[in-house]
């Protein structure tokens, strides 16, 4: 009598082969990880054993699923200067069905009428009104959104204007793609995250944050008062909504570093994995 344990359909050479695979995988990237931690500026700050193994994992064995990274951290913090670099760095020309970025900034909700009302973005601020709580972007729309494009299917994102606050419904067409990258303040708010497959934090010292949101602000018609009292909103929301997401990363990165070391630590993960037969 055979005895069937239901392992009929599992070739245990080919698993053990990639199981061998995954392992040098995983060494090659702990490498690398020690070599950027005796950086002055070193990228990653904190990145978790077991994201390793399922990048890993998921380059050998499941490699048509599709792999959604969120990426938050306050504003100005680098979240999105880090995902374009990124791209550059990992992409050298655009090539549809590797990568989809969804920016949360594209979901903020049309205040246009509630601006015009008051009559000027100080007198906004004075009424009460926030653009920095989870309320202010339409959450639920993006994270239907993600699950469409993780499902296969095609969306279309709305686009934002941060002067006249005004929000363009079915703008920019996005295309499901091996990579979905997410990045904005809220990716990682307790309705979003579940569906993340990896959660990044970039983090920046405050006075930093405090420069880049100034010459940004002064951009989107934000000078002044105006100003003052959007970036004390900015980091008393930031206290309450987005901080403590910090330890719920898989991954912290410096938001200091240069796009010359992304470029460099990017070569140098694609070569050395390059040279890993899969």
């Amino acid at each position: 009598m055979t005895l069937d344990f239901g392992m009929g359909s599992y070739d245990y050479y080919n698993g053990r082969r990639n199981m061998e695979v995954i392992a040098k995988i995983v060494n090659t990237l702990k490498e690398i990880l020690e070599e950027d931690s005796r950086q002055v500026q070193p990228l990653f700050l904190k990145i978790s054993d077991n994201v390793i193994f399922n990048i890993a994992r998921l380059a050998v064995q499941e490699r048509k699923k599709t792999f959604l990274i969120g990426i938050t951290g306050e504003s100005a913090s680098g979240k999105t200067v880090f995902v374009d670099n990124t791209i550059k760095a990992c992409i050298k020309k655009e090539n549809q069905g590797i990568y989809t970025v969804i920016r949360c900034d594209d979901y903020y909700k049309d205040t246009s009428k509630e601006l015009k009302e008051a009559g000027s973005y100080e007198a906004l601020f004075k009424t009460g009104f926030s653009f920095d709580t989870p309320d202010a972007i339409d959450l639920d729309l993006m994270k239907k959104h993600l699950i469409a494009l993780k499902n296969g299917e095609t969306i279309y994102s709305p686009q934002y204007d941060f002067v006249t606050c005004e929000s363009k419904p079915n703008m920019e067409k996005k295309t499901p793609a091996r990579v979905i990258l997410n990045e904005g303040l809220y990716v990682l708010n307790e309705n979003v995250r579940d569906v993340m497959d990896v959660k990044v934090y970039v983090f920046t010292p405050l006075e930093v944050l405090k420069e880049r949101w100034y010459k940004r602000a002064a951009t989107r018609g934000k000078v002044g008062e105006a100003a003052d009292l959007q970036f004390a909103d900015v980091n008393k929301t930031a206290q309450q909504y987005i901080r403590p997401t910090y330890q719920l990363a898989d991954a912290v990165i410096n938001g200091l570093v240069s796009q010359e070391y992304i470029q460099e630590i990017t070569d140098k993960i694609l070569q050395r994995l390059r040279a890993i037969e899969f």
